[in-house]
Formats: structure tokens, C-alpha cells, sequence
């Protein structure tokens, strides 16, 4: 299907908004259903919280790297603030729910949606806005009110407090034959729209910023993860999720934000397209590294 797209893309098969309607798609049909089928079927603990909390600590060690690479080769405004915003958001939703369940099965999707909704989405509501405003064209203020308003009105945000809700009731067969089918259109549909939006043209002054980003994003921050797990203690199929998750490449919406706000929009727009591509070798690696 990423392919698929590529190639559409090529010949202009598809009207040039296709990506972003697939997009809408997916945030209002596939990615409801599917956290209104995986929420309710889990089993609370408190291990829950660390895969909430460790999106934000990724978000912090990212955070501190890029400021550290930043002083040490002195990019520009844009360049930082490009990678302020993309390396510590990673693409958790889109590829990373189906790239859990075709290598840890059904089962772990739900690590997936947590980890994603509960940190990757919040930290761009909150974190992201915040960048943005300093790093962007249009100097707005932030408003506490326009991002918890944003936070509460987004989709799978919704259908994720509906899914803890359900989870004391017995739901019917029905209620899975109707969703099941509209959370199987994720996998397709994502990979299609990824591959329309890819954008393999990076300039030669972007490629230290470009391949520093997703040495950060994809290999050091995951195994800086990966080590603390490891010096803590912790291991079982949870915090592989986790650690797999935290390896996404940078995130699509983030990146389309990065480019409306006039941040180094080639720049944005290679980290998030070579970093799916970059993908495809790191992330079974690393599946086969943390197994």
C-alpha cells in the first residue's frame, strides 16, 4: 500500500488533497473503531501508567538531545525548531498501531493506543503548540483554552474515554461485527495516504539536521528507553510495545503543522518521509534486537 500510494502519487491518479482526506478517515472511522473494540477488552493495572508516562520522557530526552546538537552545530531558527517538534513526536498512531499488531499481534494494540493517545496526541496538543508558537511564523498566543478544547474534541480522544467507560459492561457480538470491519481500513488506508504524501527531495544544507534527527528519533532515544527499562527491571511484552513505539519515525501531523507554520517546510517534509522509509529497516531490527 506505500508503495501503492508512491506510485499514485507519481502519476497523479488520485486528486492532490487525497492524502488529507484519507487522513479525516482514518481520525474520524478507523482509529474510533478500533479503540472503541481494543479499550474495553483490557485489563487495567497499574503498569498502565508507564506506558502513558513514557512518551514524555522520550519527549524530554529528546528534547534535551536536539538542544545539545543544536548548540554544538549552530542551525538556524527554523532547523531547530523543525526538529524541537519532530523528533520528539513520533508518527505512534498512523504506522505505529499497525506496525504493533503485524509484529506483537493483536493483543499488544491496546499498549499501542495508550502509548499513543495518552502521550504522543497529548504532546502534540500541548508540547507542539507550544513550539510552534515560538518557533513559528505566525507569533500567536497560546490559549490554555484552544488546546484543552482541541484535546477534547478530537475523535479518537473521545471514543478512548467511551472504550474506558464500556469496560465494566457486556457488550455484545454485534457491537464488535459492526466496528471490526471499520478498524481493519487503519492498515490500508494509513499506508496509502503515507506513501501520497512522501516527499523525497531534501536540499543538501538539510541532510546533518535530516539524518541527526532520525538517529535521535529512531535509534538513541529508543535505546536510552530500552537501558532504563533494562536498569529498572522491566521487561515482558508491555514495555517491548513501549520501547518499539518510542522508535516511530517522526510524526505526519506534526510535520504537516511544521510546514503550514513555515518551518523549514522541505526540511519537515524529508524527516517525515525518509523516516518511513527509514522505518522499514530500524523498526524490524529493533523487534528482533528487544525480543
Amino acid at each position: 500500500m506505500l508503495i501503492a500510494g508512491i506510485t499514485f502519487r507519481r502519476f497523479n491518479v488520485f486528486p492532490e488533497n487525497s492524502s488529507q482526506v484519507l487522513n479525516q478517515f482514518v481520525i474520524y472511522v478507523s482509529l474510533p473503531a478500533l479503540i472503541l473494540i481494543t479499550i474495553p477488552k483490557l485489563q487495567l493495572s497499574q503498569n498502565f501508567a508507564m506506558v502513558a508516562l513514557t512518551p514524555w520522557l522520550a519527549l524530554l530526552l529528546s528534547v534535551l538531545l536536539v538542544l545539545l546538537l543544536s548548540h554544538f552545530f549552530n542551525w538556524d531558527r527554523q532547523t531547530k525548531g523543525v526538529l524541537l517538534l519532530l523528533v520528539p513526536l513520533g508518527n505512534t498512531s498512523f504506522l505505529g498501531i499497525p506496525m504493533v499488531k503485524a509484529f506483537f499481534g493483536e493483543d499488544a494494540v491496546s499498549y499501542a493506543v495508550i502509548y499513543d493517545q495518552l502521550g504522543s496526541f497529548l504532546a502534540l496538543s500541548i508540547y507542539g503548540s507550544i513550539i510552534l508558537v515560538m518557533f513559528g511564523k505566525d507569533n500567536h498566543s497560546i490559549s490554555f483554552q484552544g488546546i484543552l478544547r482541541k484535546v477534547i474534541t478530537f475523535p479518537p480522544f473521545l471514543c478512548l474515554l467511551t472504550a474506558f467507560a464500556l469496560q465494566n459492561i457486556e457488550l455484545s457480538s454485534l457491537y464488535f461485527s459492526v466496528l471490526t470491519p471499520l478498524a481493519n481500513t487503519l492498515v490500508p488506508i494509513v499506508m496509502l495516504a503515507v506513501g501520497l504524501q512522501m516527499q523525497l527531495k531534501p536540499e543538501s544544507s538539510h541532510l546533518i539536521p535530516l539524518i541527526s534527527g532520525l538517529v535521535l528519533k529512531m535509534i538513541i532515544v529508543p535505546f536510552l528507553i530500552y537501558f532504563i527499562f533494562w536498569i529498572a527491571g522491566f521487561n515482558g511484552k508491555m514495555y517491548q510495545v513501549v520501547v518499539f513505539e518510542s522508535a516511530m519515525p517522526p510524526m505526519i501531523s506534526a510535520g504537516a503543522l511544521a510546514i503550514m507554520a513555515g518551518l523549514s517546510p522541505r526540511l519537515s517534509a524529508s524527516l517525515v518521509a525518509y523516516g518511513v522509509i527509514v522505518s522499514f529497516v530500524v523498526l524490524p531490527s529493533l523487534y528482533f534486537l528487544i525480543g
